[in-house]
């Protein structure tokens, strides 16, 4: 039987001609994409480049927001008022939906970026802000399965988009392991390539303390800033369409 997947990557994060081309490449691959806002990365520039690149190339395009934090690419937790946070995040989703304007394109999805997300899977204040802003857009909610995230958006009426991760180790729980930590990032390409692929077939993945932990995924993302995300990109389509799944947009 045929099976169905997503995707995506990360993208207008490093806007030198370099990075710029390689996630135009990317676009090539992925079936969505989230832009960054110009909270950790990105500018109005960026955010219209990518999404006219996504419209020639039929991507999904999403916003991906952070905290107002460029000096640490939004990776780490800061200390912010949900109010002063509600307004960093409506400014930068305005800039987006300026670019997404301009250039035609529809927003599909919204997806937290980097300690954001991390922070507002198990944190009701943050989730219950996220989950608003998408209802109030309707967008579909891209986060991590039994989440507060998920379980507010359910009761919200929210779509919501369950999201594994190729190039990032997870711990006993089933969140992320910290990028501070020695590991955090896979990066080999037979392991980006074998969890991405247990992702999708809904097998357990190897966790850090030699566990293993299932994680339901609608979605899998891949970060363009990883080296070597190109090559991985492009290898993680060939096998997920060689074990018989379709790559498409699941908004």
């Amino acid at each position: 039987m045929t099976k169905s997947i997503d995707l995506n990557a990360d993208l207008g994060e490093d806007e030198s001609p370099t990075g710029i081309a390689r996630d135009i490449a990317i676009m090539d691959i992925v079936s969505s994409c989230n832009v960054a806002c110009g909270g950790h990365a990105g500018s109005l520039a960026t955010m219209s480049t990518m999404a006219r690149a996504a419209k020639d190339k039929n991507v999904a395009v999403g916003a991906h927001p952070s905290y107002p934090d460029r000096e640490n690419f939004g990776r780490q937790s800061i200390d912010i008022s949900i109010e002063d946070l509600a307004k960093a995040l409506a400014d930068q989703l305005t800039v987006m939906k300026t670019a997404a304007r301009e250039t035609g394109v529809m927003i599909q999805h919204l997806k937290p970026h980097g300690a954001l997300y991390n922070d507002a899977q198990d944190d009701l204040a943050l989730s219950q802000l996220l989950v608003a802003i998408a209802k109030a857009e309707q967008w579909t909610l891209v986060g991590m399965s039994r989440s507060v995230m998920q379980a507010k958006a359910i009761e919200q009426d929210v779509r919501f988009l369950c999201e594994g991760f190729i190039d990032r180790r997870y711990d006993q729980s089933a969140r992320l392991v910290s990028r501070a930590e020695a590991g955090a990032v896979i990066g080999d390409n037979d392991g980006r390539l074998s969890q991405g692929l247990a992702l999708a077939q809904a097998r357990p993945v190897a966790a850090e303390d030699g566990s293993h932990v299932l994680i339901a995924a609608q979605t899998l993302c891949l970060h363009s800033d990883s080296d070597g995300a190109l090559g991985t990109a492009k290898a993680m389509s060939d096998i997920l369409q060689k074990n018989g799944f379709i790559i498409e947009a699941q908004h």
